[in-house]
């Protein structure tokens, strides 16, 4: 009697570090009871096996900043059943969204040396702005536990049990105290989405954002905050767009500058 076949698993890479993807791989034992539950049917990190679609589950790592890739994401899109975006990049466009801040030509012209044959878009942009995803997970990285459960979760036909909650519960959760209170550092633990387990307070420094906004992030709040704390304006702005935008900063631009 012939075997179920396992649901098909792929990964795909936009631009990025490759950080989220290696993030699977250092899954190391918990690796092994996923390859006996799914076969990884399109994996370039890890192996030059490719099997064909359509996959069952997609990962996406990566922001779209070319042409093909915008054209790209959408051929993936129809050929899985689920995609799921993995890390900053895919999420909400990533560090090189950065670019979206400034005109891309002059950064073409300052790195290389012939821009004439770069072709390029003028932004980087998440993933969900070009075809319907199925599930963000957060993260520059990601966290691999939270990893393991949403790809269990699509497996099983579930809702992935990730938490929505804000950095802040995880410093409450560890026992850490908050570093903007007792040490008067800048930190975005209040409007971050939690995963990175409150890594940096841990250690006396505040919140990076590494894992982007959470649900309903109040920018304006913090930023006066901020300003409390003495921190330029010019400086809120570079910390509030370093790994990954905060377009409610833009549209309350007014607010946050008092």
């Amino acid at each position: 009697m012939a075997g179920t076949k396992k649901p098909k698993l792929a990964v795909w890479k936009f631009a990025s570090c490759d950080g989220c993807q290696l993030t699977l791989l250092d899954c190391e034992d918990e690796l092994l009871a996923i390859t006996e539950a799914i076969e990884i049917a399109y994996f370039p990190e890890a192996t030059r096996n490719v099997v064909e679609g359509p996959y069952d589950l997609s990962l996406v790592e990566g922001s779209i900043t070319t042409e093909h890739d915008a054209q790209r994401i959408h051929e993936i899109r129809r050929n899985s059943k689920f995609l799921i975006t993995i890390g900053a990049c895919a999420t909400t466009g990533g560090i090189q969204a950065l670019r979206n801040l400034q005109n891309v030509d002059d950064f073409v012209r300052i790195v290389y040396a012939h821009p004439e044959y770069i072709s390029t878009l003028e932004t980087s942009t998440a993933i969900s702005q070009h075809v319907k995803v199925d599930f963000e997970l957060r993260g520059c990285p990601i966290n691999k536990e939270q990893l393991l459960e949403v790809i269990n979760a699509y497996l099983n036909k579930r809702k992935p049990n990730v938490s929505s909650h804000s950095v802040c519960m995880e410093c409450k959760l560890r026992g850490t105290v908050c570093v903007m209170v007792t040490k008067k550092a800048p930190c975005l633990g209040p409007i971050t989405h939690a995963g990175c387990k409150a890594l940096c307070p841990a250690y006396n420094r505040g919140c990076f954002g590494c894992f982007g906004a959470k649900e309903t992030p109040n920018v304006a709040s913090i930023s006066k905050w901020y300003a409390h704390l003495g921190v330029e304006q010019s400086e809120i702005s570079r910390i509030l767009n370093t790994f990954n935008a905060y377009p409610d900063c833009e549209s309350k631009e007014e607010e946050c500058e008092r």
